[in-house]
């Protein structure tokens, strides 16, 4: 049995990389030098990320009053580092393709990330939380290790999933049990090799075990419990075919009363169509 999710990342199947677009663009953000026309420069050579920017912020997730037209004034508008984000989110699903049909339905897969990312982008919201978007963004990438186990253990991941469709087991919990690790630790292992904030790795390493995360305990029991929210609502589905257990503490942490909760389904059920037409169709380019 493997027990080590970061031997996924070595062997003779190659790791996907982030699109060298968002790395040139995430140097930008974090370089002081840059200004924000260098920013907006570096995001307008992708003609299709900068059509999906301007979606986004132009649709019903800001509601500015005024209709923005390039992304130097997205950037000065929203925020450089709440655009990088918004830029990871979208960029990283042109990043797995040709994957088995019979391990993932990635329509399906992508629509319970975004149903993820809108959930957790609400939640924060409410909390008053500053760039919104990067709950969003870990909403995106939160079952991203799931993928690399379907292209890197196929057979593996076939024997785990028909375990979990027979007995009706939890299948992070059926992954545990069988590899030794789940695609939570695979997904953190990932985005540390991607270099993204060391925020995001916690965050999707520790989504199914909010009580694991020491260092950014409020963003993963907001993630916690948007996955729950996400799955709840049948909005699309990585894998699982029941809705996984709700930490009570995470509940307790993020701070939201129960009477916001139909109220929250109701915002995410408004902007999930919204935001799949925005993002989903140039995936299928």
């Amino acid at each position: 049995m493997i027990r080590d999710p970061g031997h996924l990342l070595n062997g003779t199947v190659e790791v996907p990389s982030l699109p060298m677009i968002f790395t040139r663009i995430n140097d930008a953000v974090n370089d002081p030098r840059s200004s924000i026309a260098d920013i907006g420069g570096i995001i307008s050579e992708d003609a299709g990320l900068t059509a999906r920017l301007l979606k986004i912020v132009n649709s019903t997730l800001y509601s500015f009053p005024s209709k923005i037209e390039t992304i130097t004034r997205a950037v000065t508008i929203v925020g450089a580092q709440q655009l990088r984000d918004l830029a990871l989110a979208t960029s990283v699903m042109k990043v797995f393709t040709g994957m088995s049909e019979d391990l993932v339905n990635m329509e399906s897969f992508w629509h319970h990330s975004i149903g993820c990312g809108i959930t957790a982008r609400i939640l924060a919201a409410y909390r008053r939380e500053p760039n919104v978007e990067r709950f969003f963004a870990a909403g995106m990438l939160h079952d991203i290790g799931r993928l690399l186990i379907y292209i890197k253990m196929a057979d593996q991941a076939r024997a785990a999933l028909l375990r979990c469709h027979s007995s009706g087991e939890l299948l992070y919990k059926v992954e545990l049990d069988e590899f030794g690790f789940d695609h939570a630790a695979v997904g953190g292992a990932l985005l540390q090799l991607w270099k993204l904030p060391a925020s995001l790795e916690e965050v999707v390493t520790s989504h199914h075990n909010p009580r694991g995360a020491h260092r950014y305990p409020v963003e993963t029991a907001v993630i916690h419990v948007a996955d729950i929210i996400t799955h709840a609502m049948r909005l699309g589905n990585s894998g699982e075919r029941s809705v996984p257990p709700l930490d009570a503490q995470a509940w307790d942490r993020i701070g939201v009363p129960p009477s916001y909760l139909s109220e929250t389904v109701g915002q995410v059920e408004r902007q999930f169509r919204a935001a799949i037409t925005m993002i989903v169709p140039d995936t299928r380019k």
